[in-house]
Order: C-alpha cells, then structure tokens, then sequence
C-alpha cells in the first residue's frame, strides 16, 4: 500500500493564503530516501544587549557565565546501551547514524518469518500463526521497538502485542472485522464522521509497527486491498470538511499519520487549517512510542506551525518509557503540543493494577497526560486480549484516590455498531439517609454530603 501525501510545503506557511488547489496534493506517498546525515549538537549563542552594538570592546560590560536551571537537554537523539548491543548483533555493520534515522527504522522493518526466526526464538505457536497469515495486519516490528521484547520468552508482554499466535485464528461471540462500524459512518473515503463537531480522518493505511488488537485491523498494512489512500479520497474529504461547517475538531488517524513525511504532513494540516471552522485538530499516533526517532526537530517545526494542535500516543506498557520516549516526548511537548495517552486494556500484559500505575505514573512523568483507558475491541481474533469489563474498574478503582488525578484515565468501552464511548467508573453512590447523599471514599468510607432537593441515591 503506498503512502499517500502532500507535496508543496509551501502551502503550510500561511493558513490564510493557501490556495486549495487538487494539484497541491499530489499522489505518490513513497517514503522518502535515507539522507544519512550525521546528527551534530545545536549551535547557540547569547544574543547582545542593544545598547552593546557597536560600543568598543573595553566600554561593554563582562557577560556572566550562565546557568541554565531544568533537565539535561539531548543534543542528539539518545541510543540506550540495550539498543546499541541489539543493532550490533543482529544489524551488524549499522552505526548510530542509522539507527537514529527513522526512514532505517521504517525499511528495516521485521516483516517475515525468516527475520523473526532470525531474532526471536518463536514458539511453535507463533511460528504456525506468522506462516498461516495472509493479508492485512502483517507482522511489522520496527528494530528499536524489536529490542525491547524478550527475544526467547513467546509470553513476554510487548512482544505478545506485536507477533502472530494462534488465537488470531479463533472469533469469538459479537467479533467482527468493523466492530466500531466505521465504515457505516463513513461519509467520503476514509472521513468518519460519527459526533456532530468531530471527525476522523484516515490519511494512510501505514504504521511502523502493526498490533495484534488492532481495531482497523481490516485496513492496515494491505497493498492493494479493499481499503486504499490517495490524493483523490484526501480531495474529497477535504470538500466535505469544507462543505460542513459544523465539524471543528479533525483526528488524524489511519495508520499511522507520522509515516508520512515532513512535507506531506505539513501540506496536509495547511490545508485543513485553512478551513476556517475547523478550530482544533489532533494526531493519534504510536511512533513515537514504537519509532521515537521519528520525532525529528524538523517534524516539531512543522507541528508548531499549526497550532493549536494536539496528540494521542498510544502506550501499552511501563517497557516502553525508554530514554528514547522521554526525548522524543520532551521534543514534542517543548514544541506546544499538548499530549495524552491512549492506553488498550490487555489481558496478561497490563492487566494489573500495580502496571498500570506504573504506566500511568510514568507517563505523568514524561509530560504524557493519561487520557482513555480503553476496553479492548471485540475485533475479531481477539478473544485472547480481552479482559472482563469489570477488570478496567478495578484498576480505576485502584487509581483513583491512590495517586494523583492527572494519572487516573477515563475508562470507557467503545460500543459495538457504532455507538460511541461509553465512559465507566465505579460507582461511589451509596444510597441516602434522609436529606444527606451517601458517598464511598477511595478507601471504601462513607460520608454524608447535603442533599436535601436530591433524588440520586433512592
């Protein structure tokens, strides 16, 4: 499946005088070469008081030697130790250049059996699974997120979410290939429009790495499949979006929108900025979770240049809260793009209180704002990431109290056939005594709050 994009970055400058022109998009959404460019430390410099220019050398003041308070700040994109042993290995003859280039990292994909089997001792489940696959939702596992998985343990929790089993192969009761029916709500190629004022957007069927629990497992990483993206579905939903004059708010979404390229990512958010009703807009992507070296600062250039604009990164587990995620989420929330988390409820992976504390906590600490915990879809195959519902409370509950409410997410089901998210949250109503609603405290006691004119609780 290629890519589609923009090209013309011009069009990105300013909002106000684009001109939507359908050649301003064009067709070819290749990725773009390897420049192979080293990453040198950022010059600096201290700029000189006014009243300092042109005044000999002896009539200026001493400049005082400055100290800069706050955290170490990477002037190139950090390579952890366990990274750098893995590329020796199993990538010999590749140098940290590379490794950091996240063009390496998306053409170097692990996407067959022979290359799994190369790094991964694979059980005979997985081995079966990955040979019987055909069609969309191939094995893609990106080296840097490959080093993180246990390379011999087939029940290790990041790589249970990346490689094929057997369970892929079983559907269980109310799955489905569109079990959020999305493609019922689609309005133009690849233009969901569900909720009054909001869209999704589907600009590529890409990511740089492909989950087990997918929802758009339908669509994704399928060349030539039922679901295709070009320039002509991004005209049309473009038109539409202009037509509609009640939509304000546009998540980007697919795939993986940064797979797409500085320039075509830049062209696009130029284009639906330039609608004037559209006040908000957002990107829902993994990479730089799974591909932190994609969150380059020429890429922070072109987000800042959209404002406002926010992200929601997909994180799975407290593995993944590397040095590299840390830079790479400094680097986005230094650029003004507020961040929030989207995390799926998985069975066996992170499906305890104490992991997702840790990853909630974690994130807190990486200037990621825990946003949805999300009941894992009942798309099909995936009966063996699911969890019982009640399973997502008791980790609320868990939360909520015990630590701070910025690290407490919404939990919520996305309902099957189309109707929406359906937040949860344990139920703190106890009933009443007279006048007085009764209330149950994070630690299980009841207080009496005032409520004379009330009915909840009867």
């Amino acid at each position: 499946m290629s890519d589609e994009g923009c090209r013309g970055g011009a069009a990105g400058h300013d909002a106000n005088r684009i001109q939507r022109r359908s050649g301003a998009c064009e067709t070819n959404m290749a990725f773009e070469s390897a420049r192979g460019r080293m990453v040198r430390p950022l010059a600096r410099s201290l700029r000189r008081h006014p009243e300092d220019v042109g005044a000999p050398p002896a009539a200026r003041p001493p400049v005082a030697k400055l100290t800069l308070p706050g955290p170490k700040v990477e002037l190139r994109f950090p390579v952890s130790s366990d990274a750098r042993a893995f590329y020796r290995r199993f990538f010999p003859g590749t140098g940290q250049a590379e490794w950091n280039d996240w063009r390496w990292q998306m053409r170097t994909r692990i996407r067959t059996l022979e290359e799994l089997a190369r790094i991964f001792r694979l059980s005979e489940d997985e081995y079966a699974a990955v040979a019987r696959h055909k069609g969309s939702l191939p094995v893609g596992v990106t080296p840097y997120y490959a080093s993180l998985m246990g390379l011999t343990d087939a029940s290790e929790p990041l790589r249970r979410t990346h490689i094929t089993t057997g369970g892929e192969y079983q559907r269980g009761p109310g799955e489905d290939d569109d079990p959020l029916s999305e493609d019922h709500d689609t309005v133009v190629p690849g233009l969901v429009h569900r909720y009054p004022d909001r869209v999704l957007f589907l600009v590529t069927g890409t990511c740089s790495t492909y989950c087990r629990y997918c929802t758009r497992s339908r669509l994704v990483g399928n060349p030539g499949g039922e679901y295709q993206f070009s320039k002509g579905q991004w005209e049309q939903a473009l038109a539409y979006l202009e037509a509609h004059t009640t939509v304000r708010d546009v998540l980007l979404s697919g795939g993986d929108p940064l797979t797409l390229s500085d320039d075509k990512l830049d062209c696009l958010l130029g284009r639906l900025r330039a609608i004037r009703h559209i006040e908000f807009l957002r990107i829902g992507t993994k990479m730089p979770v799974v591909t932190p070296q994609r969150v380059t600062r020429a890429l922070t250039r072109v987000l800042k240049k959209h404002h406002p604009l926010w992200m929601s990164l997909h994180f799975t587990h407290p593995k993944e809260l590397t040095r590299e995620v840390a830079e790479a989420t400094a680097r986005l929330a230094d650029a003004g793009v507020p961040l929030g988390s989207q995390t799926v409820l998985l069975k066996d992976i992170n499906d305890t209180p104490a992991i997702m504390t840790s990853l909630m906590q974690g994130l807190l600490k990486n200037r990621v704002k825990p946003y949805y915990l999300y009941q894992c879809d009942p798309i099909s195959g995936s009966a063996h990431f699911r969890t019982g519902v009640d399973k997502g409370l008791e980790i609320i509950r868990a939360l909520r109290g015990h630590t701070t409410g910025y690290a407490t997410p919404i939990f919520c089901v996305d309902a099957p056939g189309g109707g929406g998210k359906i937040q949860l949250a344990p139920d703190p109503v106890a009933g009443r005594d007279g006048d007085f609603l009764l209330l149950r405290n994070f630690e299980g006691k009841i207080f009496k709050y005032p409520d004379p004119a009330g009915s909840l609780g009867q």
